[in-house]
């Protein structure tokens, strides 16, 4: 990952000439590119709260999830193959709109979105952690968290090449783990103990259409991740052929593998158990496979976990960077380490933002802050949808995708249809008793954009003191590219 706008000034009249990226990636590498960014830790964290709330069909909810996302899937193709140099949402917002103010919005919603997941996650790391802590001592969930966060923290400031050599490592590890819940699921089916039966009921006394929709705002968090695949668009060999293929074929393929691991553990592991479970994979394996260590796959829920922390935690603090660059946040937040040159400011900002998320829910947070990044996310991907339908009057010299116009359209129904779900159920619950403040999605959510708004005017107020001749419209500009 590029930090933005880090580079130098060459002054070199041979180096004046712009550099092109070598275009290396070839289609089966960009797949498992985005097959490997897809795969994250979600499904570690999130399968007891789904089972909890659909029962044991909540393969279903991932079903839903998965077509939700693919059209989404479908404006991104659009867009990374017209604009190959434009990375992210918050680029082609501005591109589509022309509106410092809203493009800002784009940006920092995709920050919060990765540090509600980060919260999210780091609670569900407490869970596998102290599984590996149990015969030793007792420690608080809400305490491994916090100190789990402030060792990524760390990480990322050392530098982008530790993080990145760490990230692979971690990749590679989280994969086998959802290899090995695949043999089980195997391993079960053909020793005749597999429950066929439980994958397919609901729990009792709801519609299953709702309870469906319900788990689906959820599985929608473990199917993000493949917007990363924008960054790469000036790497890839023939783009426009190229990526659709690879990006849709790579969200359909995590997809499936999804589903499959879902199926498996409702037929392995009975539905209540999961529901109560903070470790619901370890049940599986643990169900299926009792003679595997179970402290051996805590270790690899652990380290899934980690991976898509570091991840999220460096791209907050790269787009943070990348904003005050761009003069759209405070300047501050542009600082380096004068040694580990890591925007050190920015490091610490989102990590105070993420500690204060999960100390303000609670032990039992992850779902609140799960469903505040699925709804920063979707607000995200039905603007990216709307781009791709109004920037179709813009015309481009190169070649690229054009998707089918009903898709694009459903896309934004669709984004916003779950949205208004996500929040119309939360506020139900806030005025039925059912949740507290604290545990309120859109507490959470309109807390983060009042931080972020906040930032915003306190750095243009700052700039009209400087130069009274500036006004906020001065610069259209969304952030630079590498900040989305």
């Amino acid at each position: 990952m590029e930090t933005p706008g880090s580079q130098p000034t060459i002054t070199s009249s041979v180096a004046e000439q712009p550099e092109e990226l070598t275009r290396a990636i070839t289609a089966p590498l960009l797949f498992f590119y985005v097959l490997g960014d897809v795969l994250g830790s979600g499904i570690y964290a999130l399968i007891g709260v789904m089972a909890a709330q659909v029962g044991g069909a909540f393969w279903t909810s991932f079903l839903v999830g998965v077509v939700a996302a693919m059209l989404t899937g479908f404006a991104y193709a659009e867009l990374i193959t017209k604009y190959p140099h434009a990375a992210g949402a918050a680029m082609y917002t501005g591109r589509a709109f022309n509106n410092r103010f809203f493009t800002f919005l784009v940006a920092f919603c995709t920050v919060a979105a990765s540090l509600a997941a980060t919260g999210a996650l780091a609670l569900a790391f407490g869970g596998y952690f102290l599984e590996l802590l149990t015969a030793l001592l007792s420690l608080p969930l809400l305490l491994t968290a916090l100190v789990f966060v402030v060792v990524l923290a760390f990480i990322n400031f050392r530098g982008i090449s530790e993080s990145v050599k760490l990230n692979l490592a971690m990749s590679i590890t989280e994969i086998s783990g959802l290899a090995l819940v695949l043999v089980v699921g195997v391993v079960v089916l053909f020793a005749g103990e597999a429950d066929l039966g439980r994958p397919f009921s609901f729990n009792e006394g709801g519609n299953p259409a709702i309870l469906a929709l319900a788990g689906a705002t959820i599985a929608f968090f473990a199917m993000t991740g493949f917007e990363n695949a924008a960054n790469v668009a000036e790497e890839v060999h023939n783009p426009s052929r190229v990526y659709p293929l690879a990006l849709l074929g790579g969200m359909a393929s995590a997809g499936i593998i999804y589903l499959i691991i879902a199926f498996i553990a409702s037929m392995v592991v009975p539905t209540g158990r999961l529901a109560g479970s903070e470790v619901a994979l370890l049940d599986v394996v643990r169900q299926g496979l009792p003679a595997f260590p179970a402290w051996l796959f805590a270790v690899i829920g652990c380290i899934a976990v980690t991976n898509t922390c570091l991840v999220g935690l460096i791209t907050n603090s790269r787009i943070m960077y990348g904003m005050a660059r761009e003069g759209v946040v405070p300047r501050i937040f542009a600082r380096t380490h004068q040694s580990r040159r890591s925007p050190w400011v920015a490091i610490v900002f989102t990590t105070i933002i993420a500690l204060l998320l999960i100390v303000g829910v609670g032990e039992k947070g992850v779902n609140t802050l799960a469903s505040a990044t699925v709804a920063f996310l979707l607000a995200v991907f039905t603007l990216v949808c709307l781009c791709a339908l109004v920037l179709r009057r813009d015309r481009v010299s190169q070649e690229h995708y054009t998707a089918p116009t009903a898709i694009l359209a459903l896309g934004v129904v669709v984004n916003v249809a779950l949205l208004l779900y996500v929040l119309i159920t939360d506020l139900q619950d806030l005025v039925a008793g059912a949740i507290g403040i604290r545990e309120s999605v859109i507490v959470v959510c309109l807390v983060m954009l009042v931080i972020g708004v906040g930032l915003y005017f306190v750095n243009n107020l700052a700039q009209r003191r400087l130069d009274p001749s500036r006004t906020d419209d001065r610069n259209d500009r969304g952030p630079t590219e590498g900040a989305s």
